[in-house]
């Protein structure tokens, strides 16, 4: 059967990988946020920890995906486990980095000002830091996303949830007559939900950063 005959065939198997697919790398990308800009607030103001936490997110990149999953199945076993945990560790270099930088990019007048009328430090991080900092942290989580799309293909090794599976199973039937179909219905639902996620991270900056921070 050609592509579009297999896709028909298999279009419910396929809806269900893609939106395992897309959710576990939304969860696995709210973690990620959550933590980097943690750990951002808590180095920017010092270059050693800044460039601490830099580096230790830049290590973990450097891992092979398949060889951090492969360490983690003993520790925790199969399935969701090890996929939230690896996805999470590979988001948090672009949202570490662009937060350093996005929260060091503040004007220190703005921060004076805000402190001259009384607000506390949490008040100031809150209204004043982290607002102005929030488009390189966006930039920073689109990275991120867009990286942990591909990786998340990976996640089948684990018996994780996604369009991994329909690439795998491909891979391991090499010479057969659907074999090409899986990996290529695999690899376009990846493509598709990498730029659907994209545009919804733009439509979320024009929503979030006022016009003036934009230009």
């Amino acid at each position: 059967m050609n592509f579009w005959e297999y896709l028909g065939s298999r279009h419910q198997q396929l809806l269900t990988d893609a939106l395992q697919h897309a959710s576990a790398v939304f969860q696995c990308m709210v973690l990620a946020t959550v933590i980097g800009v943690l750990v951002g607030v808590v180095t920017y103001r010092s270059e050693w920890a800044g460039h601490l936490a830099t580096l230790t997110t830049s290590t973990i990149l450097t891992v092979p995906s398949l060889a951090l999953i492969g360490l983690l199945i003993p520790v925790v076993g199969l399935g969701v486990a090890p996929t939230v945990i690896a996805l999470t560790l590979y988001g948090l270099l672009p949202i570490v980095r662009n937060a350093i930088v996005g929260l060091r990019g503040v004007d220190p007048d703005l921060v004076d000002a805000a402190r001259g009328i009384g607000m506390s430090r949490p008040m100031r991080l809150l209204r004043v830091e982290l607002p102005l900092a929030w488009p390189p942290i966006l930039t920073g989580i689109r990275v991120a996303t867009q990286m942990l799309m591909g990786i998340g293909a990976i996640a089948a090794y684990a018996s994780g949830p996604g369009l991994g599976n329909e690439i795998f199973r491909g891979l391991a039937s090499l010479g057969s007559k659907n074999a090409l179909n899986q990996v290529l219905a695999g690899t376009l639902g990846i493509i598709i939900l990498a730029l659907l996620f994209d545009a919804a991270y733009v439509l979320l900056g024009r929503l979030t950063i006022p016009r003036g921070i934009r230009v």
